[in-house]
C-alpha cells in the first residue's frame, strides 16, 4: 500500500516568537552580551583564591564531628602545619641544633593564628624524630577555615622556609598540601587553556573551512567560561566550592559551547545553501537545531545536577560549575549566535582557508563560499558505514558490546582511598616533606586514628577502655588518653595506630571495631581511615538516588524527543557501555600504575572515592549530548519517510562527521586538562577524553546503528496513551515538513511505506 504524504504541523510551538525575539535587534543583543561579559570578567576575577582544595569528607559524618570537637578542645591534637627540620650529619640532638629547634618552635607558637605549636625538642616524642636522627618535626595548628588558614600559611611559610643557622627547614602538613595543590591547579589551568585554544581554533577551521565560522564557537565558549566564573564567585559567598571545579568549567565551557555552535552554524549554512535568506535561515535553525541544543543542554545539566545529592562539597562544586556552564553555553548558542549569524549572513563563509591547502570543490550555482556543496556526496562515507553495520548488525552489536565490556573488566578490581599529598608532583615541597615522614619516621605519620571520648569518666574507666582497644585485632599501639581540664573533665582522646597502611583494609576494619566497642562514655572515631569509611558510606547511601535521577530523567527526556519506549532504554544502556573503557582505564592506569612514568604521576594503589562518581556524571552527560544530536536527525527523517533503515543511514550521514569533530575537539580540551601535574585532574581529563572518543567513534558509529537494525520498526513503538502524551508535549527537531503515514506497526510515529519522500524536502 502506498504511503500518504501530508503536511506536518510545526513541532514544539513558539519557534516563531523565539526567532522574532532573538533576531529583532541583533546589534543590541550583541552589545548587551558584550557588556555582561565585561561585568562577568570583573565579577569572576580572583574566584580561584576563594575556592577550597578539600571537600572529600562528609560534613555530617562522625569523623567530621570528632575533628571539630578536637580542634576546639585540643588544638594541638590536630596539627595541619609541619616544619621538617633537617640537621644534616650533626643530628637533631646536637646542642646547637636543639637550641635552634626550640627557638623556631617558640617563634611559630607566638604568631597570630597559630595554636599549640609543639616539637621533638619540647616533647621528646620518638614519632617526631627520624629513624636516622637527622630530621625532626615542629607541629602546629593554624586555626580558621580553609581561606583564613591559607592566608596565615602564605604569611608564615616564607619566614620559616630555608636556612636557619645549623638547620634547613621545609614546610609541609595537610594545610601546605592543600595550598600547594590549589596553586598548581591554577597554574595548570592557565597552561591547559593556552594549549587547548589554538589547537581548537585550528580544528574548527578544518571543520568549517571559514575562519569567520570557526571563530564563532570559540567566542561562545569564552562567554560561557567567563560567565560561569562569575556565577561561581557568587556561590562562594554562601558555600564552599572546590578549586577543581574550574577545570570542568574550562572543559565544558569550550567543549559544549563548540558542540552547540557547531550544530547551529552547520544548520544555518545548510539553509543558506538551500537558498534561504539569512533571517529565514536563522528561523529554521532555531526551530530545528536550536531545539536539539536546548534539549541536549537539559540532559547534560540533569546528569551533572545528580551530584547535588552527595554531601561532599567536592562533588557539589562540579554540579554548580557544570549546570552553570551548560546553561550559559546553551543560552549563548541560542541568543548570541543567531544574532551574529543574522548580521553576518553569507559572510559566515568568508575567509575560506581550505583553499590554501587544496583546490576548491565546485559548488552549485549560488552556493555561498565554503558552504557544503553536495547533499548527496557529503557524509557518504558515514552512510556507507551505517549500511555496512546494519547488513552485519548481529556481528557488530555483539562484538562491539563484548569489546567494551572487556575493556571495563579492570574496574572490578577497583580499590577506593583518599586523596593525599601524592596527588602532587614529586618535587613539590609539601609532597617532599610528606615523603620524608612516610619513609623516614617511625609509626604511620598521618595515619593514626583518634578516638574522642565525651562525658564524665574516672581514671579507671579511661584505663579499662584503653585496654579493650589495645586488644583489638589490627591495633599496633594506643597512646593516651589525653584529657582536658581536671576533676570533672568531659573530653579526652586516644591515639590509635593501626597496623599496615594508614587507609588500607585493615585500618578501615579497625575503624568499625572501634565504633562497635562499648565504652562508659560517648565516643567518636576520626582519622584518615575513618574519613574514608564515612565518605564511602555517604556515597553508597546516595548513589542509588543519583543514578535514579539520571536514569529517570534521561528516559523521560529521550521519550519526549523520540516518542518511543525502546529508544530511551537503548540510550541509557548504550551510554553506560560507552563509559566502560574509561573506568577500566582508570583502574589499569591510575590504580595499578601502568604508564605512570609516561604520564608523570605516582600510583597509590587506589582511586579517590569521589572521582568515579564525578567522571560518570560528566561522561554520561556528554554521551547523551552526542546521542541527542544523532537521534534527533534519525527521528526527523523517520517522521518524514517512515523508512527505518534509511532514517538511520540519514542520521549518521548528517551527524557522523559533526559528532566526530565535536568529540575530537572536546577530547583535545580534556587532554589539555589532563596535562595537569595533580593526579586527580589528570585522571579526570584523560578519562573523560577517552570516554568521549569511544562514545563518538564506537558507540554512535557501530553500536547504535546495529542495535537499531536489530530492533527494527519496534524501535519506534509506544502504547496509545504515551503516543498521545508525546503528541502533546513531545520535543522534536524540524519545522514544517512532510511526514509519512502508512500501515505499519501500531504505535509507530511514522509507518513504513514503499515510497520515500525525497530528501530535498526539508533536508537536514
Amino acid at each position: 500500500m502506498k504511503a500518504e504524504v501530508k503536511k506536518a504541523q510545526p513541532t514544539g510551538g513558539g519557534g516563531g516568537a523565539w526567532t522574532r525575539f532573538v533576531t529583532a535587534r541583533p546589534r543590541l543583543t550583541l552589545l548587551v552580551a558584550l557588556v555582561l561579559t565585561a561585568l562577568a570578567v570583573m565579577a569572576g576575577g580572583g574566584v580561584a583564591d576563594r575556592m577550597g582544595s578539600g571537600g572529600w569528607e562528609d560534613p555530617d559524618a562522625e569523623s567530621t564531628y570528632a575533628i571539630e570537637v578536637l580542634e576546639r578542645e585540643f588544638p594541638g591534637s590536630q596539627p595541619n602545619l609541619l616544619l621538617l627540620v633537617d640537621a644534616g650529619p650533626a643530628g637533631v640532638d646536637d646542642p646547637a641544633v636543639a637550641a635552634e629547634g626550640r627557638r623556631l618552635a617558640e617563634r611559630l607558637d607566638a604568631r597570630d593564628g597559630v595554636d599549640g605549636a609543639g616539637s621533638y625538642w619540647r616533647t621528646g616524642s620518638p614519632a617526631l624524630r627520624s629513624k636516622d636522627g637527622r630530621q625532626a618535626v615542629i607541629a602546629a595548628r593554624i586555626a580558621g577555615d580553609e581561606k583564613a588558614a591559607g592566608e596565615v600559611l602564605q604569611r608564615l611559610a616564607p619566614e620559616f622556609r630555608g636556612g636557619h643557622g645549623p638547620v634547613e627547614v621545609s614546610v609541609g602538613g595537610p594545610l601546605a598540601v592543600r595550598h600547594e595543590m590549589q596553586t598548581i591547579i591554577q597554574e595548570d589551568l592557565v597552561r591547559a587553556e593556552l594549549i587547548a585554544l589554538p589547537i581548537t581554533l585550528v580544528l574548527l577551521v578544518m571543520v568549517f573551512g571559514s575562519a569567520v565560522a570557526a571563530l564563532l564557537p570559540l567566542g561562545i565558549g569564552i562567554v560561557a567560561i567567563l560567565g560561569t566564573n562569575a556565577v561561581l564567585r557568587g556561590i562562594t559567598e554562601f558555600t564552599d566550592v572546590s578549586v577543581f571545579a574550574q577545570n570542568l568549567t574550562t572543559a565544558l565551557g569550550l567543549g559544549l559551547a563548540i558542540d552547540y555552535a557547531l550544530f547551529v552554524v552547520r544548520r544555518f549554512r545548510e539553509e543558506l545553501t538551500a537558498g534561504a535568506d539569512p533571517r529565514t535561515a536563522v528561523g529554521t535553525t532555531l526551530r530545528t537545531a536550536g531545539r536539539t541544543v536546548l534539549f541536549s543542554a537539559l540532559t547534560v545539566a540533569v546528569s551533572l545536577a545528580a551530584m547535588l545529592v552527595f554531601p561532599q562539597y567536592f562533588l557539589r562544586s562540579f554540579a554548580y560549575a557544570g549546570i552553570a556552564v551548560v546553561l550559559l553555553a546553551a543560552a549563548a548558542a541560542l541568543i548570541l549566535l543567531p544574532a551574529a549569524l543574522l548580521l553576518l549572513g553569507d559572510r559566515v563563509n568568508a575567509l575560506d582557508l581550505r583553499t590554501l591547502l587544496r583546490p576548491r570543490r565546485k559548488g552549485r550555482a549560488g552556493d555561498p563560499v565554503g558552504a557544503e556543496t553536495d547533499d548527496v556526496s557529503e557524509g557518504a562515507g558515514w552512510a556507507r558505514t551505517a549500511g555496512l553495520v546494519m547488513r552485519r548488525a548481529p556481528w557488530f552489536a555483539v562484538a562491539t558490546a563484548a569489546g567494551l565490556v572487556l575493556l571495563g573488566l579492570p574496574f572490578l578490581g577497583v580499590k577506593f582511598g583518599t586523596a593525599d599529598d601524592r596527588q602532587l608532583p614529586a618535587v613539590a615541597e609539601s609532597r617532599v616533606v610528606q615523603d620524608e615522614l612516610r619513609d623516614g619516621f617511625p609509626g604511620s605519620p598521618g595515619g593514626a586514628l583518634t578516638v574522642l571520648a565525651e562525658g564524665p569518666a574516672t581514671p579507671a574507666q579511661y584505663a579499662a577502655y584503653r585496654e579493650r582497644i589495645e586488644a583489638l585485632d589490627g591495633v599496633a599501639r594506643v597512646d593516651g588518653p589525653v584529657a582536658a581540664g581536671t576533676g570533672g573533665r568531659t573530653h579526652a582522646y586516644y591515639t590509635v595506630v593501626p597496623e599496615g597502611e594508614s587507609v588500607g583494609a585493615g585500618a578501615q576494619r579497625v575503624v568499625g571495631e572501634l565504633r562497635a566497642e562499648k565504652a562508659p562514655f560517648d565516643t567518636a572515631v576520626t582519622g584518615a581511615a575513618a574519613v574514608l569509611v564515612d565518605s564511602k558510606d555517604a556515597i553508597g547511601e546516595r548513589l542509588p538516588w543519583a543514578a535514579a535521577i539520571i536514569v529517570v530523567v534521561t528516559l523521560v527526556l529521550v521519550f519526549l524527543l523520540t516518542g518511543s519506549v525502546l529508544i530511551p532504554l537503548q540510550a541509557v544502556v548504550l551510554n553506560a557501555l560507552s563509559l566502560t573503557a574509561m573506568f577500566g582505564a582508570v583502574v589499569w592506569v591510575f590504580q595499578e600504575g601502568h604508564l605512570s612514568g609516561l604520564l608523570g604521576f605516582t600510583a597509590t594503589g587506589d582511586i579517590e572515592t569521589t572521582l568515579p562518581v564525578l567522571m560518570f556524571c560528566v561522561a554520561f552527560g556528554l554521551s547523551m549530548d552526542y546521542g541527542v544530536f544523532l537521534l534527533s536527525r534519525i527521528k526527523e527523517e523517520y517522521d518524514a519517510t517512515g523508512d527505518h533503515e534509511g532514517a538511520v543511514r540519514h542520521g549518521l550521514r548528517r551527524t557522523g562527521g559533526l559528532i566526530t569533530a565535536a568529540a575530537v575537539i572536546l577530547a583535545v580540551v580534556m587532554v589539555a586538562i589532563g596535562t595537569s601535574r595533580v593526579t586527580n585532574t589528570k585522571m579526570l581529563g584523560l578519562g573523560v577524553a577517552l570516554a568521549v572518543l569511544m562514545d563518538a567513534m564506537v558507540v554512535r558509529s557501530l553500536l547504535v546503528p546495529s542495535v537499531m537494525k536489530l530492533t527494527g520498526r519496534l524501535t519506534w513503538w509506544a502504547p496509545g496513551p504515551l503516543r498521545r502524551l508525546h503528541g502533546r508535549f513531545g520535543i522534536s527537531e524540524g519545522g514544517e515538513r512532510p511526514t509519512v503515514t502508512a500501515p505499519g506497526i501500531a504505535g509507530a510515529p511514522g509507518a513504513a511505506g514503499p515510497d520515500r519522500v525525497p530528501e530535498k524536502v526539508g533536508q537536514v
